[in-house]
């Protein structure tokens, strides 16, 4: 572990990137071709940084870049210009290969959609990054129910996704997300397919691991999730149109019975 900081401390001395920073885009483009000379400019020109332990929401309506700009902050992309530097790493000039490698390492991703195998038990659904890195089976399965034990799903962990809710399915994704102590967490319109009651709840736990350390980064169109985040940044035709506090600033959460218990004590996400 200390080999690897001091490997973050040096990348981000080489760069000129202060180690509080975990997200840095400078002149950020993405330029799309659509045939016949047509282009469309998704991205032009973004600039953004993000701090160690920030809880950011990126807002914005259809066709405003932001699902662009998630998509390059997650590594799922590369820009047309610019540069992006995650957690000290110089991103943006990578390759699909090494793009791949940091993705597993360093974020861990909540989609809309939960993107959970439908023929896996929950265990196994939390275990696949760890699968992906090579992680010994003994430890995988260690950590795999530590991560669903602090997402209040320790009595589920054997269950498949057509035997659990909406929202322990998605806890279910934060748990796969958490266990390997990604740098960010990206969550993306984490509540969309949840009934607004089951998304408060699901809120509140984004809520707590922030409380816990976690940086967070939070993609959606809706004001009253954005407003979850402490910082709100407004996207709007490839612009940032705005960027500062959300008007909650900390927004506290009601302790529910299933995120109430902290983690457990060895947890590879507990900071």
């Amino acid at each position: 572990m200390a080999a690897e900081t001091t490997t973050q401390a040096e990348l981000g001395a080489a760069s000129g990137i202060p180690p509080s920073d975990m997200i840095v885009v400078e002149n950020l483009w993405k330029t799309y071709d659509m045939g016949s000379e047509q282009q469309v400019r998704a991205l032009q020109g973004i600039s953004l940084r993000i701090a160690r332990n920030e809880y950011v929401a990126i807002m914005g309506p259809s066709g405003s870049g932001k699902s662009t700009l998630m998509n390059l902050i997650g590594c799922l992309d590369t820009p047309s210009d610019g540069k992006y530097w995650l957690n000290g790493h110089l991103v943006s000039e990578l390759n699909d290969d090494e793009l791949a490698r940091i993705r597993n390492k360093e974020i861990g991703f909540v989609f809309q959609t939960f993107n959970l195998l439908a023929r896996a038990t929950a265990l196994h659904n939390v275990e696949l990054p760890l699968i992906y890195n090579g992680t010994p089976a003994d430890e995988r399965v260690s950590r795999a129910k530590a991560a669903l034990a602090a997402v209040g799903l320790e009595s589920r962990m054997y269950h498949k996704p057509n035997e659990l809710s909406g929202g322990q399915r998605q806890r279910v994704a934060i748990a796969r997300a958490l266990v390997n102590n990604p740098s960010i967490i990206l969550a993306d319109e984490p509540t969309g397919n949840l009934d607004s009651k089951t998304g408060e709840e699901i809120m509140a736990l984004f809520d707590d691991l922030h409380r816990r350390g976690n940086t967070i980064v939070l993609v959606t169109h809706e004001p009253d999730i954005a407003e979850y985040a402490h910082r709100i940044v407004h996207i709007r035709d490839g612009n940032i149109f705005s960027d500062g506090p959300s008007t909650r600033q900390v927004h506290v959460a009601k302790p529910s019975p299933i995120t109430a218990a902290p983690p457990p004590s060895g947890s590879p996400f507990a900071r």
